[in-house]
């Protein structure tokens, strides 16, 4: 553990923001107008310098890294209240905390006729879209002018899409629903408009137009959701992208910050390794792998087989997420790793930071960490393994455990520890795809 005085120090040492630090790189010209194209999207880092929702005032690293966890709790949460007890619970339109104050990547699109431009959240355990609409009371960001839309309409009670929205309710013949999370609510219309992503255009599409919030956790902009539920965008867009697409996360470090999110079948690549998808009727939204075993350096660790197994009723198992920052283990896996990669970097002086319980000070080798899956393995260098200060002066493993006090069965693999690899989802075949690549 930290000690008081090293506590103290922790704001000099830490005397830049993560984020900020890495995206304001002296002489850069971020290319943010490169327009999309073909059925290809740039993915925008949220902190990244062509992101309107970058922190207006630096943080230090440890108040970054900080905020970071704690959105991550709140995302973690979101994933518990997934599960409900002897029924089938399906995904709200625009829940959960963390997804709507922070989402981590944003990719662009044009809503309506004359087109308006959005960044939205780009969210794999999610399904719907929803984007904030003029009048929106308590929006705090940029407005969908609905009646500016020739092409725009509100969605009736007798809708088939508004038995796939939670809880709808029937005003003046408008589809209409409420969220309530954590001390915060939402207001929305059941909508649909044309959105056009990179040269694609959609007619019809479907979303949550938001018309009121309340509560701190305001959303500060619109969310594309790519889960496999009746509302996210593989379902909608099935005909055209045949429920595949695939993603490379550029890395907190990349000077330009882009990514790309490639939508359908054509143009991935073809020299993938492959895992099956599982599927949770429960967890209809998220998307599962079986973990079978984890590497540190050549050593599989000892892991009881109960802490990566499946198990549709309880949640169990591990999914991959592109909206939680860190990745978490169930404790006992977690402890397996942590302790071997101790052993491995033998330097006798650990501190904490905040929910990371394994910093150095100074630089450290990082043994590679491999998470082991049927047909497939992820192996994880430094960049992907270790968060560092500004000046290089603390190093920390950028994992943690499941906190207790949410749904501690469930591994997420994190975003962070998937920068710089392909990810291709292939609903049809069930099946996930890994390979290296540079995303930048």
């Amino acid at each position: 553990m930290a000690t008081s005085s090293t506590l103290s120090l922790l704001p000099h040492l830490f005397s830049l923001a993560l984020l900020l630090c890495i995206s304001l790189v002296q002489g850069l010209n971020p290319k943010c107008d490169t327009s999309d194209q073909g059925s290809t999207l740039q993915v925008f880092h949220v902190s990244s310098p062509c992101s309107p929702f970058r922190p207006s005032e630096p943080l230090s690293w440890e108040e970054s890294v900080l905020q970071m966890q704690a959105k991550d709790q709140a995302r973690l949460q979101y994933f518990s209240s997934l599960v409900g007890t002897g029924r089938k619970s399906f995904v709200p339109v625009a829940s959960g905390r963390q997804i709507i104050q922070s989402p981590t990547y944003i990719v662009r699109a044009k809503v309506g006729t004359p087109a308006q431009t959005f960044l939205l959240a780009m969210d794999t355990s999610n399904d719907a879209a929803w984007i904030p609409c003029t009048g929106c009371l308590g929006c705090s960001s940029a407005f969908f002018a609905a009646d500016k839309s020739t092409s725009f309409k509100t969605l009736g009670c007798q809708a088939p899409q508004c038995k796939q929205v939670p809880k709808p309710t029937c005003t003046a013949n408008a589809c209409s629903f409420n969220l309530t999370y954590g001390g915060s609510s939402i207001a929305a219309n059941l909508s649909q408009d044309n959105i056009t992503l990179a040269d694609d255009s959609i007619p019809y599409y479907t979303f949550g137009c938001i018309q009121k919030t309340t509560g701190s956790s305001v959303p500060p902009q619109g969310l594309l959701g790519l889960g496999r539920g009746p509302l996210s965008l593989l379902s909608q867009t099935h005909n055209l992208y045949k429920s595949t697409f695939s993603y490379c996360l550029p890395s907190f470090k990349s000077p330009n910050f882009s990514g790309s999110l490639r939508l359908g079948t054509v143009g991935q690549p073809i020299r993938l390794k492959y895992t099956p998808l599982l599927k949770n009727p429960r967890r209809s939204s998220l998307y599962y792998v079986k973990l079978v075993a984890i590497k540190v350096g050549r050593k599989v660790v000892d892991i009881p087989p109960s802490a990566l197994a499946f198990n549709p009723t309880t949640g169990a198992g591990t999914v991959i997420d592109s909206g939680t920052v860190f990745t978490r283990l169930v404790e006992p896996a977690y402890v397996a790793v942590r302790n071997e990669f101790r052993r491995r970097v033998k330097n006798v002086n650990v501190i904490s930071l905040g929910g990371f319980d394994t910093c150095y000070s100074g630089n450290i080798v990082a043994p590679t960490v491999t998470f082991m899956f049927p047909g497939l393995n992820m192996s994880l260098g430094a960049d992907n393994l270790l968060i560092h200060s500004t000046a290089g002066s603390i190093s920390c493993l950028a994992m943690a455990a499941a906190p207790d006090n949410v749904n501690s069965v469930l591994n997420v693999i994190a975003n962070m520890q998937q920068q710089n690899h392909r990810v291709l989802f292939d609903v049809p075949n069930s099946r996930l795809g890994v390979s290296r690549e540079r995303c930048t």
